[in-house]
Protein backbone atom coordinates (compact mmCIF):
# COMPACT_ATOMS: atom_id res chain seq x y z
CA UNK A 1 0.00 0.00 0.00
CA UNK A 2 1.24 3.25 -1.04
CA UNK A 3 1.59 6.06 2.02
CA UNK A 4 1.53 9.64 1.07
CA UNK A 5 5.22 11.29 2.03
CA UNK A 6 5.85 14.62 4.00
CA UNK A 7 5.81 17.58 2.55
CA UNK A 8 9.20 18.76 0.37
CA UNK A 9 8.86 22.19 2.46
CA UNK A 10 8.86 20.32 6.18
CA UNK A 11 12.08 18.68 4.71
CA UNK A 12 13.85 21.72 6.00
CA UNK A 13 17.19 21.29 8.24
CA UNK A 14 17.15 20.96 11.94
CA UNK A 15 17.74 23.39 14.54
CA UNK A 16 20.91 21.89 15.73
CA UNK A 17 21.00 23.62 18.99
CA UNK A 18 17.83 21.59 19.80
CA UNK A 19 19.36 18.34 19.09
CA UNK A 20 22.74 19.09 21.08
CA UNK A 21 20.02 20.71 24.28
CA UNK A 22 18.45 16.94 23.96
CA UNK A 23 21.55 14.97 23.69
CA UNK A 24 22.95 17.21 26.34
CA UNK A 25 20.27 16.40 28.84
CA UNK A 26 19.88 12.78 28.37
CA UNK A 27 23.47 12.53 29.13
CA UNK A 28 22.62 14.89 32.22
CA UNK A 29 20.00 11.92 33.42
CA UNK A 30 22.57 9.21 32.69
CA UNK A 31 24.78 11.39 35.04
CA UNK A 32 22.41 11.63 37.93
CA UNK A 33 21.45 7.90 37.68
CA UNK A 34 25.73 6.84 38.26
CA UNK A 35 26.77 9.67 40.24
CA UNK A 36 29.03 11.18 37.71
CA UNK A 37 30.01 14.99 36.82
CA UNK A 38 26.70 16.77 35.50
CA UNK A 39 26.65 18.41 32.24
CA UNK A 40 27.30 22.17 32.13
CA UNK A 41 24.77 23.79 29.56
CA UNK A 42 26.47 26.63 27.68
CA UNK A 43 24.85 25.73 24.06
CA UNK A 44 21.21 27.28 24.68
CA UNK A 45 20.24 30.66 24.53
CA UNK A 46 17.88 30.87 27.44
CA UNK A 47 17.93 33.13 30.61
CA UNK A 48 18.89 30.80 33.77
CA UNK A 49 16.78 33.33 35.79
CA UNK A 50 13.06 33.49 35.78
CA UNK A 51 10.89 35.75 34.72
CA UNK A 52 10.54 38.82 36.66
CA UNK A 53 8.16 38.69 40.29
CA UNK A 54 5.48 41.15 39.06
CA UNK A 55 5.08 39.15 35.92
CA UNK A 56 4.64 35.57 38.36
CA UNK A 57 2.34 37.66 40.70
CA UNK A 58 0.05 39.16 37.01
CA UNK A 59 -0.16 35.42 35.93
CA UNK A 60 -1.07 33.74 39.85
CA UNK A 61 -3.71 37.01 39.52
CA UNK A 62 -5.09 35.93 36.60
CA UNK A 63 -5.32 32.69 36.82
CA UNK A 64 -7.38 33.05 40.19
CA UNK A 65 -9.82 35.57 39.34
CA UNK A 66 -11.08 32.80 36.83
CA UNK A 67 -11.77 32.41 32.84
CA UNK A 68 -9.16 32.27 30.84
CA UNK A 69 -10.41 33.39 27.47
CA UNK A 70 -9.72 34.51 23.80
CA UNK A 71 -8.36 38.04 23.62
CA UNK A 72 -8.08 40.40 20.28
CA UNK A 73 -6.01 38.55 17.08
CA UNK A 74 -3.24 41.38 17.40
CA UNK A 75 -3.52 41.13 21.37
CA UNK A 76 -4.70 42.73 24.17
CA UNK A 77 -5.03 46.65 24.11
CA UNK A 78 -2.97 46.71 27.71
CA UNK A 79 -0.50 45.07 26.21
CA UNK A 80 0.04 46.90 23.05
CA UNK A 81 0.08 50.17 25.06
CA UNK A 82 2.32 48.94 27.49
CA UNK A 83 4.75 48.32 24.58
CA UNK A 84 4.11 51.42 22.86
CA UNK A 85 5.00 53.09 26.05
CA UNK A 86 8.65 51.25 26.42
CA UNK A 87 9.12 52.73 22.94
CA UNK A 88 8.81 56.12 24.16
CA UNK A 89 10.79 55.64 27.83
CA UNK A 90 13.37 53.35 26.13
CA UNK A 91 13.92 55.36 22.74
CA UNK A 92 12.50 58.26 22.77
CA UNK A 93 10.34 57.49 20.23
CA UNK A 94 6.32 57.49 19.36
CA UNK A 95 4.97 54.25 17.97
CA UNK A 96 1.06 54.20 18.09
CA UNK A 97 -0.36 51.16 19.93
CA UNK A 98 -2.06 50.54 16.96
CA UNK A 99 1.22 49.50 15.19
CA UNK A 100 2.24 46.60 17.33
CA UNK A 101 0.98 43.12 17.12
CA UNK A 102 1.36 40.53 19.82
CA UNK A 103 2.91 37.76 18.58
CA UNK A 104 3.63 34.26 20.16
CA UNK A 105 7.54 34.52 20.47
CA UNK A 106 9.58 36.35 17.98
CA UNK A 107 9.28 33.21 15.94
CA UNK A 108 5.65 33.50 15.34
CA UNK A 109 6.40 37.30 14.71
CA UNK A 110 8.63 36.37 11.78
CA UNK A 111 5.85 33.90 10.19
CA UNK A 112 3.67 36.87 10.00
CA UNK A 113 5.46 39.50 8.93
CA UNK A 114 7.21 37.08 6.37
CA UNK A 115 3.67 36.24 4.83
CA UNK A 116 2.18 39.20 5.26
CA UNK A 117 4.98 41.17 2.91
CA UNK A 118 6.66 38.27 0.93
CA UNK A 119 4.88 36.11 -1.99
CA UNK A 120 6.05 32.64 -2.62
CA UNK A 121 9.28 33.04 -4.52
CA UNK A 122 10.61 36.69 -3.14
CA UNK A 123 14.40 37.57 -1.94
CA UNK A 124 15.33 38.31 1.22
CA UNK A 125 18.87 38.98 2.82
CA UNK A 126 19.61 37.48 5.99
CA UNK A 127 23.19 38.09 7.78
CA UNK A 128 25.61 35.05 7.60
CA UNK A 129 26.51 33.92 10.30
CA UNK A 130 22.97 33.88 11.75
CA UNK A 131 19.90 32.41 13.18
CA UNK A 132 19.52 29.44 11.37
CA UNK A 133 15.67 29.70 11.89
CA UNK A 134 15.63 32.30 9.81
CA UNK A 135 16.20 30.33 6.66
CA UNK A 136 14.82 27.25 7.64
CA UNK A 137 11.04 29.43 8.49
CA UNK A 138 11.91 31.29 4.64
CA UNK A 139 12.37 27.65 3.11
CA UNK A 140 9.48 26.31 4.58
CA UNK A 141 7.41 29.32 3.50
CA UNK A 142 9.05 29.20 -0.04
CA UNK A 143 10.70 32.65 0.51
CA UNK A 144 14.45 32.30 -1.07
CA UNK A 145 16.90 33.25 1.71
CA UNK A 146 19.73 35.42 0.72
CA UNK A 147 22.95 34.76 2.67
CA UNK A 148 25.07 37.80 2.88
CA UNK A 149 28.18 37.19 4.54
CA UNK A 150 29.70 39.36 7.06
CA UNK A 151 33.45 39.24 7.90
CA UNK A 152 35.80 41.19 9.90
CA UNK A 153 36.25 44.36 7.57
CA UNK A 154 32.43 45.52 9.24
CA UNK A 155 33.35 43.40 12.69
CA UNK A 156 30.83 40.85 11.22
CA UNK A 157 27.77 43.10 10.98
CA UNK A 158 25.69 43.35 8.54
CA UNK A 159 26.52 46.64 6.41
CA UNK A 160 24.82 48.67 3.78
CA UNK A 161 27.32 48.27 1.02
CA UNK A 162 26.95 44.70 1.30
CA UNK A 163 23.27 44.54 0.73
CA UNK A 164 23.70 47.30 -2.20
CA UNK A 165 25.90 44.70 -3.85
CA UNK A 166 23.60 41.78 -3.53
CA UNK A 167 21.01 43.54 -4.56
CA UNK A 168 22.81 44.59 -7.64
CA UNK A 169 23.72 40.60 -8.02
CA UNK A 170 20.43 39.65 -7.69
CA UNK A 171 17.20 42.06 -7.20
CA UNK A 172 16.09 41.35 -3.46
CA UNK A 173 12.39 42.00 -1.81
CA UNK A 174 13.51 42.85 1.52
CA UNK A 175 16.11 42.67 4.38
CA UNK A 176 16.60 41.32 7.97
CA UNK A 177 18.97 42.57 10.03
CA UNK A 178 19.78 41.79 13.83
CA UNK A 179 21.43 43.87 16.54
CA UNK A 180 23.06 42.84 18.69
CA UNK A 181 23.45 39.33 16.63
CA UNK A 182 23.17 36.09 16.92
CA UNK A 183 25.47 34.07 17.23
CA UNK A 184 28.03 36.61 17.42
CA UNK A 185 26.90 39.59 20.16
CA UNK A 186 27.97 41.83 17.56
CA UNK A 187 26.12 45.23 17.47
CA UNK A 188 25.65 47.39 14.57
CA UNK A 189 26.20 50.76 15.65
CA UNK A 190 23.21 53.46 15.08
CA UNK A 191 25.04 55.02 12.36
CA UNK A 192 25.24 51.45 10.28
CA UNK A 193 21.18 51.11 11.22
CA UNK A 194 20.62 54.27 9.86
CA UNK A 195 22.56 53.46 6.42
CA UNK A 196 21.32 50.42 5.80
CA UNK A 197 17.52 51.76 6.86
CA UNK A 198 18.15 54.53 3.83
CA UNK A 199 19.40 51.81 1.47
CA UNK A 200 16.49 49.62 1.88
CA UNK A 201 14.33 52.79 1.44
CA UNK A 202 15.98 54.01 -1.71
CA UNK A 203 15.77 50.44 -3.55
CA UNK A 204 12.79 50.26 -2.11
CA UNK A 205 12.82 46.62 -0.08
CA UNK A 206 11.57 46.20 3.25
CA UNK A 207 13.33 46.10 5.97
CA UNK A 208 12.72 43.55 9.16
CA UNK A 209 14.84 44.06 12.25
CA UNK A 210 15.33 41.42 14.93
CA UNK A 211 15.92 43.03 18.35
CA UNK A 212 15.10 40.41 20.45
CA UNK A 213 18.53 41.36 22.12
CA UNK A 214 17.68 45.11 22.84
CA UNK A 215 18.66 45.64 26.13
CA UNK A 216 21.23 43.21 26.58
CA UNK A 217 24.47 45.75 25.21
CA UNK A 218 27.71 45.75 27.37
CA UNK A 219 29.90 47.78 24.97
CA UNK A 220 28.33 50.60 22.43
CA UNK A 221 25.26 51.76 21.69
CA UNK A 222 22.22 49.56 20.39
CA UNK A 223 19.49 52.01 18.23
CA UNK A 224 15.89 50.86 16.87
CA UNK A 225 15.62 50.81 13.02
CA UNK A 226 12.85 52.88 14.00
CA UNK A 227 14.75 55.52 14.97
CA UNK A 228 15.59 55.65 11.23
CA UNK A 229 12.46 54.02 9.32
CA UNK A 230 8.93 54.17 9.98
CA UNK A 231 8.40 51.61 7.81
CA UNK A 232 11.01 49.17 9.25
CA UNK A 233 9.59 45.93 10.71
CA UNK A 234 10.24 45.52 13.73
CA UNK A 235 10.58 42.12 16.04
CA UNK A 236 10.82 41.61 19.51
CA UNK A 237 10.21 39.72 22.36
CA UNK A 238 9.40 39.24 26.22
CA UNK A 239 11.99 36.16 25.97
CA UNK A 240 15.36 37.15 26.75
CA UNK A 241 15.89 40.61 28.36
CA UNK A 242 12.49 39.97 30.75
CA UNK A 243 13.83 36.20 30.99
CA UNK A 244 10.00 35.07 29.90
CA UNK A 245 11.19 32.05 26.86
CA UNK A 246 8.58 29.82 28.15
CA UNK A 247 5.61 32.59 27.97
CA UNK A 248 6.18 33.12 24.12
CA UNK A 249 4.83 36.68 24.04
CA UNK A 250 6.76 38.68 21.63
CA UNK A 251 5.30 41.65 19.41
CA UNK A 252 6.10 43.08 16.03
CA UNK A 253 6.03 47.26 15.18
CA UNK A 254 4.75 47.30 11.49
CA UNK A 255 3.73 50.17 9.36
CA UNK A 256 -0.09 50.90 9.26
CA UNK A 257 -0.47 49.24 5.29
CA UNK A 258 0.58 45.86 7.35
CA UNK A 259 -2.01 46.04 10.91
CA UNK A 260 -5.16 44.79 8.96
CA UNK A 261 -3.09 41.89 6.78
CA UNK A 262 -1.26 40.77 9.76
CA UNK A 263 -4.42 40.53 11.36
CA UNK A 264 -6.23 38.08 9.48
CA UNK A 265 -3.22 36.08 9.27
CA UNK A 266 -3.29 35.87 12.88
CA UNK A 267 -6.69 35.26 13.22
CA UNK A 268 -6.94 32.45 11.08
CA UNK A 269 -2.98 30.89 12.09
CA UNK A 270 -3.43 31.34 16.03
CA UNK A 271 -6.71 33.32 17.05
CA UNK A 272 -4.33 35.15 19.18
CA UNK A 273 -1.44 34.67 22.20
CA UNK A 274 -2.27 32.59 25.42
CA UNK A 275 -4.25 35.34 27.39
CA UNK A 276 -2.18 34.55 30.41
CA UNK A 277 1.20 35.36 28.70
CA UNK A 278 -0.10 38.95 27.61
CA UNK A 279 -1.78 39.37 30.50
CA UNK A 280 1.53 38.57 32.51
CA UNK A 281 3.90 40.52 30.04
CA UNK A 282 2.26 43.78 30.53
CA UNK A 283 3.68 43.43 34.03
CA UNK A 284 6.96 42.98 32.60
CA UNK A 285 7.97 46.66 31.99
CA UNK A 286 7.22 47.02 35.87
CA UNK A 287 10.22 44.88 36.08
CA UNK A 288 13.21 47.10 34.53
CA UNK A 289 15.05 46.34 37.77
CA UNK A 290 15.15 42.61 37.89
CA UNK A 291 16.17 42.38 34.34
CA UNK A 292 18.70 44.72 34.87
CA UNK A 293 20.17 42.77 37.66
CA UNK A 294 19.69 39.62 35.97
CA UNK A 295 21.97 41.70 33.09
CA UNK A 296 24.72 41.93 35.70
CA UNK A 297 24.75 38.28 35.78
CA UNK A 298 25.75 37.85 32.49
CA UNK A 299 28.05 40.84 31.85
CA UNK A 300 30.20 38.81 34.96
CA UNK A 301 29.82 35.34 32.82
CA UNK A 302 31.14 37.50 29.91
CA UNK A 303 33.95 39.00 32.09
CA UNK A 304 35.27 35.21 32.48
CA UNK A 305 34.63 34.32 29.12
CA UNK A 306 36.38 37.20 27.60
CA UNK A 307 39.63 36.77 30.19
CA UNK A 308 39.32 32.60 29.43
CA UNK A 309 38.14 32.14 25.84
CA UNK A 310 41.72 33.51 23.94
CA UNK A 311 44.00 32.31 26.42
CA UNK A 312 42.76 28.77 25.57
CA UNK A 313 43.33 29.48 22.15
CA UNK A 314 39.35 30.24 21.08
CA UNK A 315 39.38 33.69 20.05
CA UNK A 316 35.27 35.15 20.29
CA UNK A 317 34.03 37.63 17.74
CA UNK A 318 33.41 41.02 19.53
CA UNK A 319 30.93 40.32 22.44
CA UNK A 320 29.34 43.73 22.13
CA UNK A 321 25.51 42.10 23.41
CA UNK A 322 23.38 39.12 23.49
CA UNK A 323 24.49 36.30 25.93
CA UNK A 324 27.16 34.83 23.26
CA UNK A 325 30.56 34.43 22.90
CA UNK A 326 31.23 33.20 18.81
CA UNK A 327 34.75 31.67 19.00
CA UNK A 328 36.67 30.84 16.69
CA UNK A 329 38.30 26.95 17.15
CA UNK A 330 40.88 26.99 14.46
CA UNK A 331 43.81 26.03 16.19
CA UNK A 332 41.89 23.06 17.68
CA UNK A 333 40.24 21.56 15.01
CA UNK A 334 37.67 22.53 11.58
CA UNK A 335 35.10 20.45 12.78
CA UNK A 336 32.80 22.11 14.29
CA UNK A 337 30.14 19.27 14.80
CA UNK A 338 32.82 16.98 15.65
CA UNK A 339 34.61 19.58 18.54
CA UNK A 340 30.87 19.90 19.73
CA UNK A 341 30.30 16.36 20.07
CA UNK A 342 34.14 15.82 21.47
CA UNK A 343 33.66 18.61 24.65
CA UNK A 344 30.26 17.17 25.55
CA UNK A 345 30.85 13.41 25.79
CA UNK A 346 34.47 14.21 26.98
CA UNK A 347 34.26 17.13 29.38
CA UNK A 348 30.23 17.69 30.21
CA UNK A 349 30.22 20.61 28.46
CA UNK A 350 27.22 21.22 25.96
CA UNK A 351 27.85 23.97 23.29
CA UNK A 352 26.78 24.97 19.56
CA UNK A 353 28.66 24.21 16.42
CA UNK A 354 29.21 26.89 14.17
CA UNK A 355 27.57 25.07 11.20
CA UNK A 356 23.83 25.87 12.98
CA UNK A 357 24.43 29.55 12.23
CA UNK A 358 26.97 29.71 8.96
CA UNK A 359 27.14 26.57 6.34
CA UNK A 360 30.23 28.12 4.72
CA UNK A 361 32.66 29.37 7.29
CA UNK A 362 30.43 27.60 10.34
CA UNK A 363 33.16 24.45 10.76
CA UNK A 364 35.49 26.68 12.45
CA UNK A 365 33.39 28.43 14.58
CA UNK A 366 31.28 27.74 18.01
CA UNK A 367 28.87 29.42 20.37
CA UNK A 368 28.81 29.42 23.80
CA UNK A 369 25.91 30.79 25.70
CA UNK A 370 26.65 32.75 29.28
CA UNK A 371 23.10 33.29 30.12
CA UNK A 372 23.30 31.01 33.18
CA UNK A 373 24.67 31.25 36.33
CA UNK A 374 27.94 32.34 37.05
CA UNK A 375 29.40 29.11 38.92
CA UNK A 376 28.59 27.00 35.71
CA UNK A 377 30.01 29.64 33.62
CA UNK A 378 33.76 29.54 35.86
CA UNK A 379 33.29 25.53 36.10
CA UNK A 380 32.66 25.12 32.18
CA UNK A 381 36.26 27.27 31.92
CA UNK A 382 37.91 24.71 34.21
CA UNK A 383 36.70 21.98 32.65
CA UNK A 384 37.68 23.03 29.02
CA UNK A 385 41.30 23.94 29.94
CA UNK A 386 41.37 20.77 31.38
CA UNK A 387 40.15 19.07 28.61
CA UNK A 388 42.04 20.94 25.40
CA UNK A 389 45.43 21.11 27.70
Amino acid sequence: MNKPSPSRRSGISAFLVMDVLAEAKALGRKAVETGGPGIIHLEIGEPGTPAPRPVREAAIRALESGRIAYTEALGLPALREAISGHYKAHYGLDVAASRIVVTTGSSGGFILAFLAMLDHGARIGIPSPGYPAYRNILQALGIEAVEIATGPETRYAMSAAAIEAAHAAKPLDAVLMMSPANPTGVLTAPVGVKAIAETCARLGLWLVSDEIYHGLTYEGEEASALAFSDDAVIVNSFSKYFSMTGWRVGWLVVPERLVRPIERLAQNLAICVPYLSQIAAVSAFDAYDEAEATKAIYARNRAVLHECLPALGLPPLPMDGAFYAYCDISRHSNDSLAFAKKALHEAGIAITPGLDFDRSEGNRFVRFSYAGNESDVVEAMKRLKAWLG
